[in-house]
């Protein structure tokens, strides 16, 4: 793929996959080893769902501070629930994020095997329907995101449904996203530059001005999908296990301009995860004289997971 500005990043559409999988795969991965993003239209997950959940995403959000932190559990790492404005900082930064979210996880059946490293949801009390609508598009993003981990697989010459077995029953979480108003003086951004743990994150809401990926050049470059396109990205994990074939690049949200200062910014990412005991290891196919492996000891999802969430602040050493 030729190095064109980023605001001419093709948006595929996953609605070609189906009749042309070599095709989008060859263009999606060639879109992820250029910028590490992809820009994905007509993914699947319907339109009234997804304003179901802006509303009340939304509605939650609006609730007083002391009932949302009702939903607060810091002994979790922040991986259910509620987590309050101003907790989680970028690795490596000075000062914390300008954001407030909340995590919905996979929903496990009692006595799981897996129960012990993936806690149980939290549901809030209002809105009323909050459990059913978030439930359902976890179900949504789940099936869109094992469609583009198929599209990946083909990229790297591998079986289409290599990753089926790695996500089957992976520690997922879809995170709703609220950047209240800011004052012109604030100190900080709203995200800090920063990677993605996962292996893709599928993210819904990036029309809204802010987000941005720092290109090859060293500049930041601002991501614009048409509306209700998905954007979708590299995380650690699976650059991780392609030796950096496929980039997980540095993003940020940056403030707003000033007559966006006063309005609220919500974006809604799924972090796509494999099974905690899934062994990240590097890809053979992606090894050669040229690219030799930069990561000779594997390591499990899980407790990759960890390191990073006690980089970034959400679990304390």
């Amino acid at each position: 793929m030729s190095d064109t500005p980023l605001s001419e990043i093709p948006t595929l559409s996953l609605a070609d996959e189906a009749g042309d999988p070599a095709g989008f795969a060859a263009a999606l991965g060639g879109s992820f080893e250029r910028f590490g993003f992809a820009v994905i239209a007509d993914h699947g997950i319907p339109d009234d769902l997804i304003a179901r959940g802006w509303a009340d995403t939304a509605a939650f959000f609006a609730l007083p501070e002391d009932e949302k932190r009702r939903y607060f559990t810091p002994e979790g790492g922040g991986q259910r629930g509620y987590t309050p404005f101003r907790t989680e900082i970028a690795k490596g930064a000075s000062v914390v994020d300008l954001k407030e979210f909340w995590h919905v996880g996979r929903d496990l059946p009692a006595g799981h095997p897996l129960a012990d490293r993936m806690p149980p949801n939290i549901w809030p009390e209002r809105p009323e329907r909050f459990r059913d609508t978030f439930l359902q598009l976890y179900a949504a993003f789940d099936r869109a995101g094992d469609r583009i981990l198929s599209a990946i697989a083909r990229h790297l010459r591998l079986a289409p449904d290599w990753f089926d077995p790695a996500v089957e029953n992976g520690n997922s979480i879809l995170r709703l996203l609220h950047y209240p108003p800011i004052p012109a003086d604030a100190e900080g951004v709203r995200a800090g530059a920063h990677e993605d743990i996962n292996l893709i994150t599928l993210l819904l809401g990036a029309e809204e001005a802010g987000l941005e990926l720092l290109d090859r050049d060293g500049r930041w470059l601002p991501v614009k999908p048409p509306e209700g396109a998905l954007v979708v990205n590299v995380g650690d994990m699976l650059q991780r296990l392609t030796n950096h074939v496929l980039p997980s690049t540095s993003h940020r949200v940056v403030n707003p301009a000033p007559e966006r200062r006063g309005v609220s910014r919500y974006s809604m990412p799924f972090f796509l995860h494999p099974n905690p005991d899934f062994l990240i290891e590097t890809l053979p196919g992606c090894i050669s004289a040229a690219r030799p492996n930069r990561y000779e000891t594997p390591i499990t999802s899980h407790d990759y997971l960890h390191e990073r969430l006690v980089e970034i602040g959400l679990v304390k050493k």
